[in-house]
């Protein structure tokens, strides 16, 4: 199946490691034009240069803190300047830490509206001008099976990647007579470093080992695994590509069939 993401341009956040990068990747290698992001410039030039390299595709990298007033805009305004426009874009952060209710105070709770609500607010609303001179505008948020099917210790996440679940709907709803679509993928556990970190942190609280826990956590999967970033990848770049001009307002779940509902 042809894409159609030949000369497309994207702009992918929080795309140094884990699922924006195998999303970055994905896309470049379909021969889509990307800007990556992420907080930390060596970190981004890297990957920067590691998807151009084996894509032959150009991929810029930019620095700077999604959770910070007036970095979105920035950069959108330099993904403009380096691709020549914006057709897709991808909304993603690193997850708030993990721990129950009583662990959190309102510093912690405000963290995390800035980290996983407000961020994608931001650039959602910093890329609107862009997306709207563009015939194949779609925009990708990402979130967490864990607003169909709350994760023990992470409330923070379970509760703020629930309002960007509303937010994609809305926009959806509001702006599908513009021709921008508006989808969100919730992946279920996915290897990459934040659920290793998430595991280090279960083997610590548990006293068992970072192996044991994803064993365990594995066995919540029909497949007996957990997922990889290629596959999550995969479903991404369909949903944000012109092959998928009639799906606009769903939320995946790229889960391995971890959540057991059946809406």
């Amino acid at each position: 199946m042809d894409l159609q993401l030949n000369g497309k341009c994207a702009l992918v956040a929080g795309a140094s490691r884990g699922l924006g990068y195998a999303t970055a990747r994905a896309l470049a290698l379909e021969g889509c034009l990307v800007a990556i992001n992420s907080r930390n410039p060596e970190n981004i030039s890297n990957a920067a240069r590691e998807l151009s390299e084996e894509s032959t595709i150009k991929v810029i990298g930019l620095s700077g803190d999604v959770t910070s007033p007036g970095v979105a805009e920035d950069l959108v305004r330099r993904t403009v300047d380096g691709l020549g426009g914006l057709d897709i874009l991808v909304t993603n952060s690193g997850g708030p830490p993990a721990g129950k209710f009583d662990n959190f105070d309102d510093i912690a709770w405000s963290n995390a509206f800035e980290l996983n609500l407000l961020s994608h607010v931001r650039l959602i609303r910093a890329a609107l001008p862009e997306l709207r001179k563009s015939k194949a505008a779609s925009v990708l948020t990402i979130t967490s099976y864990s607003v169909k099917q709350p994760i023990p210790n992470l409330v923070l996440s379970n509760s703020i990647r629930a309002a960007t679940v509303g937010l994609t709907k809305s926009l959806a709803l509001e702006l599908g007579v513009e021709g921008i679509r508006f989808n969100s993928i919730l992946p279920a556990w996915t290897v990459t470093e934040r659920v290793h970190d998430l595991m280090a942190h279960r083997a610590k609280v548990n006293g068992t080992t970072i192996d044991e826990e994803f064993a365990k956590q594995s066995k919540d999967s029909p497949l007996g695994r957990m997922g990889r970033p290629d596959e999550f990848a995969n479903a991404a770049v369909f949903l944000v590509s012109p092959a998928a001009s009639y799906i606009t307002g769903l939320m995946l779940s790229v889960d391995g069939g971890m959540y057991k509902g059946t809406l």
